[in-house]
């Protein structure tokens, strides 16, 4: 069974053709006429995995998995599709609460469904997003917020890569920067629809670093909101080595196309873990090419399984599959150039599994 580390709530809806379609890719517009976002390797790879659930073959037709879909119901589609992804335990971030103008599963309704443990990941910028105070109060009660919601959580995660881009200064902000930057409603301050204010940024990470909790970082691609080049993992390396005294965790969420600097960055230093989730949903038929580049330089001890899934129960299904298809391939092609034996082989796939979330988590 998988430790699912970083993953997201889903619509146990009916959903049309349009609907669908919209969660299986990261753009935020409609598709252009003549092109479908099921006509990409990640549609394929729904239409490979999930279509067995409902009795169907492999890789049929949309219609007809969208038909058989709607025929099991909303959530009598997401009990067998997460049921089939074969998941012990999820990290649910819990800063998303809707898709497609509709809210989505809370975690326990998700894990009764799933048959798996839940565990909370705690978006940063979205409980400090709900903070109001004064500015000159603004540090202490976001501070206070922040340990408030992560009693019980097992790890944060920050969107800072979203919101100011990855290369940020290698300290704290001082206590009197943070109260300027609070009072500055005009650059994405409190009071605002979305924090972008990077001193409020770097203030809510070193918070996170004091309260000592795995830190899970967004890196690479993502919707249309994300300047990409500014998601490149390797521009946190003076952040990454000013955390490192402190012995605090840093979970490189994703990363493609940046796989590979992730996965230096996780070789390189002690506390920096690298994730394969989302990536390998996407790529497709290409996962195991994807997973092979990260293990090139990424320790075994270091890699982390996810899904990433949000919104469509199918990409539990997806990512796990994907997942356990592309390891699986990995490994039997290292054994049979006599790059490692069967039990390297075994003992590299439960670390991935599930072993090293276990370990950095302590589930």
């Amino acid at each position: 069974m998988l430790v699912d580390q970083h993953c997201h709530g889903v619509l146990a809806d009916d959903l049309d053709e349009a609907e669908f379609g919209a969660l299986i890719t990261e753009s935020d517009s409609p598709p252009v006429a003549g092109s479908s976002p099921v006509d990409s390797a990640l549609g394929l790879a729904v239409r490979r995995w999930c279509p067995p659930v409902f009795g169907l073959p492999a890789l049929a037709g949309p219609a007809a998995y969208l038909a058989a879909r709607r025929a099991a119901g909303g959530a009598g589609a997401t009990r067998r599709l997460l049921a089939a992804a074969g998941l012990a335990h999820l990290l649910v971030d819990t800063g998303l609460t809707g898709a497609a103008g509709r809210p989505l599963l809370p975690p326990v309704e998700l894990a009764a469904l799933a048959g798996a443990e839940v565990h909370t990941v705690v978006r940063l910028e979205h409980v400090a997003g709900g903070v109001t105070a004064e500015p000159h109060a603004w540090p202490e009660a976001v501070d206070e917020a922040l340990a408030t919601a992560c009693a019980g959580a097992v790890a944060v995660k920050s969107v800072l890569a979203y919101r100011a881009g990855l290369a940020v200064p290698p300290g704290p902000p001082s206590r009197a920067e943070v109260v300027r930057a609070a009072g500055d409603t005009g650059a994405g301050g409190p009071g605002t629809d979305r924090l972008t204010h990077p001193v409020l940024l770097r203030h809510l990470l070193w918070t996170a670093v004091g309260l000592g909790l795995p830190i899970q970082l967004h890196t690479g691609f993502g919707d249309p909101d994300l300047r990409l080049a500014e998601a490149d993992p390797a521009l946190l390396v003076d952040f990454v080595r000013a955390v490192e005294p402190s012995g605090v965790p840093l979970v490189l969420l994703h990363g493609y196309p940046y796989h590979r600097q992730a996965a230096w960055l996780a070789q390189a230093f002690p506390h920096v873990y690298a994730d394969v989730g989302l990536t390998l949903s996407y790529t497709g038929p290409r996962a195991a090419a994807v997973l092979g580049e990260v293990l090139e330089l990424a320790p075994f001890g270091k890699v982390l399984f996810s899904t990433d899934a949000y919104g469509l129960p199918e990409l539990f299904l997806v990512g796990a599959a994907q997942f356990r298809h592309a390891l699986g391939r990995l490994l039997a092609s290292w054994q049979a150039d006599g790059a490692c034996g069967a039990a390297d082989a075994r003992r590299i796939g439960e670390l991935l599994s599930s072993g090293n979330a276990r370990r950095l988590y302590g589930i």
